[in-house]
C-alpha cells in the first residue's frame, strides 16, 4: 500500500504525521539500528576468537576490536557498491543454512540416540511473573528481529507488490522452524546451565558432538553472523537516508554517492555509532531496556493498517491483511511495552521514555521552525562533508 523505503518510519508519516515518524527514525537511527549492528558483530568477534582460546572466554579488548574491524568492512562494502553488498549477503545467507542443516541434523541423531534428558525437565526452576515473561520475549524476539528488514528498502525491491509478500511468506517461517530445531539440537548435547555458561553455544556444541570436523562450526557461524550484520548495515543505512530525505534528519545523510550510487554518509554514519555501542562493557542491556521502545513502534504501525482502513480508503491495497491479525499484533505490542515496566519498574526505562522524547527538543526548533542560525551552521559543514565524501543530492543522480 505505502510503496516508500522507510519501513515503520513511512507507515507512520502516512498515518499519524511527521511528529511520531520523527520519533521513530530519531531513536531507531541513533539507538536501535547501531546497538543492533553493535551486538551481531560482537557475536562475530566471541565466535571467530573463541577457538583461539580453549577453555576459556576471549579477552574482551580482543572481541571488541574484531568487532570494530567487522563494522569497518561491512560498513565499507556496503559504501563501495549495492551489488556487492547483495553478492555478500547472499553467499552468507547460504552459509548460515548449510550451518543450521547441520547443526539441526546432528541434533536429530543425538536425540535419535536417545539423549533427551535435557528436553525432559526443560522448564525446571523458570519464573512465570507476568512481567519476566515480558522480558523474556524481548530476548527471544531479538534473535528473530529482521522480519521487517525488507520493508526499509521497499524502492530498490523488484516488482515489491510479488516480491516482498512472498519474500516474508516464505522467510519468517523458515526461519521460525530453523531456530526451534537449531534450539532444540542444542539441548540434545547440552543442559541449560551449560547452555547459559557458553561464550559461543554452535562451538561447545560442535566440539561435543561433530569431532574431528567441530571446526567448521565457528566458521560457519562467523559467516552467518557477518551476514545477518551486513544486512543490518544495509537497512540501516536506508532508514536514515529516507529520514534525511523526508529533512527529519541533517541533510547530509539523504545523499548519495556520485561514483558507487550508495548512501554512503547514512552507512559511515551508523556504523561511527556503532563502533561507540561496542566500548561500553555490556550492551546487552539496550536489548532489554529499549526493545519496549521497538515494541511501541511496532504496535504503532499495526495500529496505522486499522486507522488508514477507515481514513485512507482510497489507498490501492494489492495485499489486504485481516483486520484480526493487525488487532491482535497491537495488543501484542501493548503487552510487550507494558508487562515487564508494570512488574518491575526500573529507572533505565525512564531513561529511554526521556531520550525517546528528547528528541522533541531538537525537532520543534530545527525542524517545526527551521531557525536560520541552524541553517547557517549546517550549510558550511555540510558542504564540506560533501566535497570530502564526493555525495550529491538524490535528484542529481536521477
Amino acid at each position: 500500500m505505502i510503496t516508500k523505503s522507510g519501513a515503520e518510519y513511512s507507515y507512520l508519516m502516512e498515518a499519524y504525521g511527521p511528529v511520531p515518524a520523527y520519533l521513530f527514525s530519531w531513536t531507531t537511527v541513533m539507538v536501535l539500528k547501531p546497538s543492533a549492528f553493535a551486538i551481531i558483530t560482537l557475536s562475530f568477534a566471541e565466535y571467530a576468537s573463541t577457538p583461539f582460546y580453549p577453555g576459556c572466554n576471549p579477552p574482551v579488548l580482543v572481541t571488541k576490536c574484531l568487532s570494530a574491524a567487522a563494522i569497518l568492512l561491512i560498513v565499507s562494502v556496503n559504501c563501495l557498491s549495492v551489488k556487492l553488498a547483495n553478492y555478500v549477503q547472499n553467499f552468507f545467507t547460504a552459509a548460515k543454512l548449510f550451518i543450521i542443516c547441520v547443526i539441526v541434523v546432528a541434533g536429530i541423531v543425538m536425540l535419535a540416540q536417545g539423549h533427551t534428558e535435557n528436553l525432559s525437565n526443560a522448564f525446571d526452576g523458570s519464573t512465570t511473573s507476568f512481567g519476566s515473561i515480558g522480558l523474556a520475549f524481548y530476548n527471544g524476539l531479538w534473535a528473530y528481529d529482521g522480519w521487517n528488514q525488507l520493508n526499509f528498502i521497499t524502492e530498490e525491491l523488484k516488482d515489491p507488490f510479488r516480491n516482498l509478500p512472498l519474500a516474508i511468506i516464505i522467510g519468517i517461517p523458515l526461519v521460525s522452524v530453523c531456530y526451534v530445531l537449531v534450539n532444540i539440537a542444542y539441548f540434545s548435547a547440552m543442559t541449560t546451565t551449560e547452555l547459559l555458561q557458553s561464550p559461543a553455544v554452535a562451538v561447545t556444541f560442535g566440539d561435543r558432538v561433530l569431532y574431528p570436523l567441530s571446526w567448521i562450526v565457528p566458521l560457519f557461524v562467523v559467516f552467518s553472523t557477518f551476514g545477518a550484520a551486513n544486512g543490518s548495515c544495509f537497512t540501516a543505512g536506508r532508514l536514515a537516508y529516507v529520514s534525511g530525505r523526508e529533512g527529519h534528519m541533517v541533510k547530509i545523510l539523504s545523499y548519495i554517492s556520485l561514483r558507487h550510487y550508495t548512501p554512503s554518509p547514512a552507512l559511515i554514519f551508523n556504523g561511527i555509532l556503532a563502533i561507540c555501542y561496542i566500548i561500553p562493557a555490556d550492551i546487552n542491556t539496550l536489548i532489554n531496556y529499549f526493545s519496549f521502545a521497538t515494541w511501541g513502534f511496532y504496535g504503532l504501525s499495526a495500529l496505522a493498517l486499522i486507522v488508514m482502513r477507515y481514513t485512507r480508503k482510497d489507498l490501492h491495497r494489492p495485499v489486504k491483511v485481516p483486520i484480526v491479525i493487525a488487532g491482535l499484533m497491537v495488543l501484542v505490542s501493548c503487552y510487550l511495552v507494558l508487562a515487564p515496566i508494570i512488574d518491575k519498574p526500573e529507572l533505565e526505562y525512564l531513561y529511554c521514555a526521556i531520550f525517546i522524547l528528547s528528541g522533541l527538543l531538537l525537532y520543534y526548533p530545527l525542524i517545526h521552525l527551521r531557525v536560520k542560525w541552524a541553517q547557517k551552521i549546517m550549510s558550511p559543514i555540510t558542504m564540506h562533508l560533501q566535497l570530502l565524501m564526493e555525495v550529491v543530492p538524490p535528484e542529481k543522480t536521477e
